[in-house]
């Protein structure tokens, strides 16, 4: 009866003085409220009645050419048929059906990972098909208004942060110099500049990371030692390396590289830190550092711990710490603003574990 009663709207439609091209849209938009299900019960049917009278048709013509000298069963002319016009049918079906939604799969992973700018555009008609791609603009379009304000709430308070806590690591720092403070009250004061120096440094990477985000810094690229930036990082962490009494095996290539030299700095920093972080007492870090004809590869390795598989999958994400013990001395954003940093480079990082002990990190940057 439903079929019936479209059949009537479609001849009515006709019936109306309009144009051919309004007549068009009408029509069209009446085909997009049969549903999925239905289409494809109509495509088989129409291919099963094609395959039969194809059969039947070929079956007279070799008749007629052939008499009987060959004589094909019609069951068998039937399924020969049928196979051809089931591999065309089903190829069609899929270009119209399949394809469409083949690129969901692709934009949930960039949503996945970050990316909400993406969106979904399709010439297919097909109720569910618009349904489905409606939606997941809706979502993604959402995910990014909410990413915006996020984003911009947290720069904005990191900024207004800077001045009071600059000014408590001041006037901590004044403090200090009091020849009359007991033991206890130099405690507190040095409990409170290394804490200030701590939100300073958060305040510092969220702004940084927000720039980058927002893609508001200029590349400002120069030819620099990058070999001997690496170098820089490593004593900048001097103090550090002799209380644990880390040793280093380091390999650097003579490299010259065009690139932001001040972000560069960033991503060394952070790897060599986090290196001397999770390293045991008396343990050995690599560094290498390869000049490769396309690429430049640098490389560095603990004997710390090691990562699970479920951390390696979030160690790029802002905020994210595995290691609770830690957490006194990071903040969770130094990995994914060295991964921004990289990507800005046109570059790759990726970590993985060592067979014996600890991890391995890996930045490939492109000449």
């Amino acid at each position: 009866m439903k079929l019936f009663k479209r059949t009537s709207k479609i001849s009515s439609i006709l019936k109306e003085p309009l144009q051919e091209r309004d007549i068009f849209i009408k029509i069209r938009n009446l085909g997009r409220q049969f549903t999925l299900t239905f289409r494809l019960i109509l495509i088989v049917g129409i291919g099963l009645l094609l395959s039969l009278i194809i059969a039947l048709g070929l079956d007279e013509f070799f008749t007629l050419l052939l008499g009987e000298l060959i004589d094909v069963p019609d069951i068998i002319e039937l399924g020969l048929i049928g196979i051809l016009v089931a591999i065309f049918s089903t190829y069609f079906i899929s270009r119209w059906l399949i394809d469409p939604l083949q690129k969901v799969g692709p934009a949930m992973d960039k949503i996945s990972n970050g990316d909400y700018s993406v969106r979904l555009e399709t010439k297919n008609n097909t109720k569910e098909i618009q349904e489905i791609y409606t939606g997941f603009n809706m979502m993604a379009k959402e995910l990014e208004s909410t990413e915006i304000i996020q984003t911009d709430f947290i720069s904005n308070v990191s900024h207004e942060f800077k001045t009071p806590i600059a000014a408590i690591e001041g006037y901590s720092m004044l403090l200090q110099d009091d020849d009359n403070l007991t033991e206890e009250q130099k405690e507190y004061i040095e409990k409170i500049i290394l804490n200030a120096k701590r939100l300073s440094s958060l305040t510092g990477s969220v702004l940084l990371l927000s720039k980058i985000e927002n893609q508001s810094i200029v590349p400002n690229k120069t030819h620099f030692d990058l070999d001997e930036q690496i170098r820089q990082s490593i004593l900048l962490f001097e103090s550090e390396w002799e209380r644990k009494n880390i040793d280093f095996n380091i390999e650097l290539d003579d490299t010259d590289y065009l690139g932001n030299e001040t972000l560069l700095h960033h991503i060394w920093d952070n790897l060599i830190s986090n290196a001397i972080k999770f390293s045991p007492h008396g343990g050995i870090i690599h560094i290498t550092l390869s000049n490769f004809s396309q690429k430049i590869v640098f490389s560095i390795s603990d004997q710390g711990p090691g990562i699970s598989d479920e951390v390696k999958n979030h160690i790029f994400d802002k905020f994210y710490q595995a290691d609770s013990s830690h957490k006194q001395y990071g903040n969770g954003l130094g990995l994914a603003l060295a991964k921004k940093i990289v990507d800005i480079e046109g570059g790759e990082i990726f970590v993985m574990n060592n067979e014996d002990a600890g991890c391995r990190f890996t930045v490939i940057l492109n000449k």
